[in-house]
């Protein structure tokens, strides 16, 4: 069987059709055109189906900036798409004849990463993406957990000091996103995460104390996280993730002496396996599981 996996963003939108052995098969990418209105960006998801599918196809799975319910496929506003309650899987499910999934892009990512990634074979798993901001999935038993409201999993805007000076992007002070996400670290340090890798590689001392404090924060939460779900591994991806060794070594240490739970230094923190095409996957994967 092979599937439609279709990755939004805020300027391109890449298609692929993937294999349930998650082999890629062929894909394409047009920009999404956005500053252009809701009609001409939604019919860039239009085009990169069209160019992208055949008649092998079974079903479509999308993954889109949210806030979006993926319960019912809306979209109910996104800051990077002129887009308001936007039932995205009933349009792309009537106009192309096939079952159509959609969800964000961490709680794709992270099925992704459990059906054919870093979590294969594992039951419980915390995915996180430190990116422009911090995204995080729950996938248990190969299925996204969503909560009542499909709003499960905003473990980016989880508070780790609630009187801090730094105000997050969701509006909240002291999110773990204000504190150690690409964008945070370009506003407390000045520098953009590659600068940052790159200092850490050269030895630095300034990059090495300030990615000393990254991880703290970091590790706090993650002890936190394992306190609350006792997960079978964390996988963490994205920009900032790239850093490497030196970050994942530091989360290893620091986050066992941040919770109660006696078995977290067990607890694998691992790098993300799927690389670039992880959007496509992760859309993909919503149809597969």
């Amino acid at each position: 069987m092979t599937v439609l996996g279709v990755d939004i963003g805020g300027t391109k939108i890449a298609a692929g059709v993937v294999a349930d052995n998650a082999e890629v098969l062929r894909t394409v990418t047009v920009p999404t055109r956005a500053s252009e209105g809701y009609e001409v960006s939604i019919g860039q998801v239009y085009k990169a189906v069209e160019e992208c599918l055949d008649g092998d196809v079974a079903a479509i799975g999308i993954c889109s900036p949210g806030p979006l319910n993926p319960k019912t496929g809306v979209v109910l506003h996104t800051p990077n798409l002129p887009w308001r309650n936007v039932p995205l899987a009933e349009l792309v499910g009537q106009r192309f004849h096939l079952p159509c999934k959609v969800d964000n892009d961490a709680n794709a990512a992270g099925l992704a990463e459990a059906l054919f990634g870093a979590a294969r074979g594992y039951s419980s798993v915390f995915y996180v993406t430190l990116s422009t901001g911090i995204g995080t999935g729950i996938v248990l038993d190969r299925k996204i957990y969503h909560g009542k409201n499909g709003f499960a999993a905003e473990g980016g805007h989880v508070t780790v000091d609630y009187r801090s000076p730094l105000v997050c992007n969701c509006g909240n002070i002291g999110c773990i996103e204000a504190y150690s996400s690409g964008t945070a670290i370009e506003k407390r340090f000045g520098v953009r995460a590659e600068e940052l890798a790159r200092g850490v590689e050269a030895g630095d001392p300034t990059a090495l104390q300030r990615l000393d404090e990254i991880c703290l924060a970091l590790g706090a939460w993650l002890g936190s996280m394992i306190s609350l779900l006792d997960p079978d591994v964390i996988v963490i991806g994205g920009g900032v993730a790239r850093i490497g060794d030196p970050l994942f070594e530091r989360l290893r240490r620091i986050t066992p002496t941040r919770t109660i739970n006696p078995f977290a230094a067990d607890t694998p923190i691992v790098p993300a396996a799927l690389g670039d095409n992880v959007g496509i996957l992760g859309a993909a994967a919503l149809v597969l599981a």
